[in-house]
């Protein structure tokens, strides 16, 4: 095999194990999403939050422990890990309260277009891509959105006004978050990557609502919150390291979470699944295929 043989091997390797990233972290935040957007109605959104952080701290802490102080551990990177660490827990906490406020499909239709919003970021930086790879990451995310999109009626326009805000602010929030964490992935552990969000909700979230004597949980509460922390940290594990491979693809591929939340939540709640839904869908599923094609 030439060396122009083996690079373009490599290349190609590298873009499938993006795509694995990605998608695996789509199924992982999705499910979390579910489990959040029940449990925010039972304890709020800031306690579902900070247990959240608490659960994800204590999963992320032996594995921190262990790798000890990594040798790229500068200036810089601790400032990207805190961009990471700020915008996921304000993305999360912006996220849900929405979902007190309206559907899942509809917050989540917004807030995944973090995946673009990274990806912009990332190109921008200096990161390269095919026409046609760029092609199909845009469909994937046009599919995103319908697929999230709420039921058509007077009740949906009017009761999304204040959700929209949220998911909005989160997106933009997200959107930063997953270009530092993939980008500090590069330079770091996977489980220092993966802290930085942990340790923020900790400690702006968790520690104030615990002095306070307002940080809530019930009985029914307890395994959707373990079930969201322990899927959280297997999702952004997932996304970094697919972003090691390729940012912009893992962080499209990521936002996947919303078509996944939106088929599930018709399933397992009974929210409404439109023709629009179903066109998203199915324009994600054909978008995934013929980037995958692209990389074989």
């Amino acid at each position: 095999m030439s060396r122009r043989d083996m690079s373009t091997a490599c290349w190609h390797d590298g873009r499938v194990l993006a795509i694995l990233g990605g998608s695996g972290a789509a199924v992982m935040w999705a499910a979390s999403t579910l489990c959040s957007s029940r449990s925010s109605r039972m304890i709020g959104p800031a306690s579902v939050l900070a247990w959240m952080m608490l659960v994800g701290l204590v999963v992320v802490a032996p594995a921190i422990v262990a790798a000890g102080r990594p040798a790229g551990l500068d200036g810089g990177a601790a400032g990207w890990l805190a961009v990471s660490g700020v915008g996921n827990v304000v993305g999360l906490f912006l996220e849900y309260r929405a979902l007190r406020l309206d559907l899942v499909g509809v917050v989540t239709a917004i807030a995944s277009t973090e995946g673009a919003i990274a990806a912009l970021i990332s190109l921008s930086s200096g990161e390269s891509l095919a026409p046609t790879t760029s092609l199909a990451l845009a469909v994937i995310a046009v599919g995103i959105f319908l697929a999230g999109l709420p039921p058509a009626g007077e009740r949906s326009r009017r009761a999304a006004f204040r959700p929209l805000l949220y998911a909005l602010g989160a997106a933009v929030s997200f959107g930063w978050s997953l270009y530092a964490t993939g980008h500090v992935g590069t330079e770091l552990p996977v489980a220092w990557a993966v802290l930085a969000p942990r340790l923020a909700g900790a400690v702006a979230v968790a520690l104030p609502l615990l002095l306070a004597s307002r940080l809530r949980l019930t009985k029914r509460a307890v395994p959707l919150v373990v079930a969201s922390g322990l899927l959280e940290v297997a999702g952004f594990a997932s996304f970094v390291w697919g972003a090691k491979h390729g940012l912009a693809v893992s962080a499209v591929l990521s936002s996947q979470f919303a078509a996944v939340s939106a088929v599930a939540a018709y399933l397992l709640f009974g929210e409404r699944l439109t023709r629009g839904r179903l066109v998203g869908v199915g324009t994600v599923a054909v978008g995934v295929a013929v980037l995958s094609a692209l990389q074989t």
